[in-house]
């Protein structure tokens, strides 16, 4: 298997939205700036398309500059001499090259090695029939958030239906979780807590889609030691491309950070 390297690029970003919004994708002074499409465009344009995917972009609170940390192919020498051979100037300064920072990502997983994980998804779902009725249904095949369609199917018609069955919101996306990360790796349900949760709207060419923005703090169990390889760089759920699914490793016994 290719081997995987973790990316680390500052980012500025102020000048990310100046860049967006000269690019026309933030129309007007309420638009909201969907940062993961910028950057989408930008580390495609700068590396090559998919050249660093999954990523995760971290900002301190009040700070301009952030880290951009991603999985790559492609070490940090490797990724920067493309871009100084095509990066356009505007992109230099949201991102220099020269600032990348790289290291191996260890293939030696093992069968059950416990690790701890901070995961930013979109846990959503694809609707498999029209639900509800006009002008208010979900037409089949709409992407709709985990939590929100397993009310509609079992709890349309009764308004704390979810929380009689004891089917919070943790509780949904945990087990979508689960899902995704089987056969790679198993879920430590009791180590693992729903950190933060806003709706966030994206914007994807013409459209731009509301949905769930979730962050899980936890642990899990490697079970399939390839498999969990080809998940680190494939990323966990959808909009992997767009700032999600990227699972960003640390001890399993480090407390997570407060919410």
């Amino acid at each position: 298997m290719t081997a995987l390297h973790l990316v680390r690029a500052p980012v500025a970003v102020s000048a990310l939205a100046r860049w967006a919004g000269e690019r026309g994708w933030i129309r007007g002074r309420s638009a909201a700036f969907d940062e993961g499409r910028a950057l989408h465009h930008l580390l495609n344009e700068m590396f090559g398309p998919a050249a660093l995917r999954p990523f995760r972009l971290l900002v301190p609170p009040r700070r301009d500059r952030g880290n951009l940390y991603g999985y790559s192919a492609r070490d940090a020498d490797e990724l920067s001499a493309g871009a100084r051979n095509h990066a356009l100037p505007d992109h230099l300064d949201v991102l220099s090259p020269e600032r990348l920072r790289s290291k191996p990502v260890p293939g030696n997983w093992r069968a059950g090695q416990r690790l701890g994980f901070d995961l930013r998804a979109r846990p959503v779902r694809r609707v498999d029939k029209t639900l509800g009725e006009p002008p208010n249904e979900i037409g089949k095949g709409r992407e709709i958030d985990a939590f929100l369609l397993e009310a509609l199917r079992g709890h349309a018609r009764v308004r704390d239906g979810m929380e009689r069955e004891g089917r919070s919101r943790e509780a949904v996306y945990l087990d979508w979780l689960e899902h995704r990360l089987a056969p790679a790796a198993e879920l430590d349900r009791a180590a693992s807590r729903l950190a933060r949760f806003r709706r966030a709207r994206v914007a994807r060419d013409k459209s731009g889609p509301e949905g769930p923005d979730a962050t899980v703090h936890g642990a899990l169990t490697v079970t399939d030691p390839t498999a969990f390889s080809r998940l680190l760089a494939k990323g966990v759920g959808r909009h992997c491309a767009y700032g999600y699914g990227m699972l960003l490793l640390r001890p399993p016994n480090l407390p997570a950070p407060e919410r």
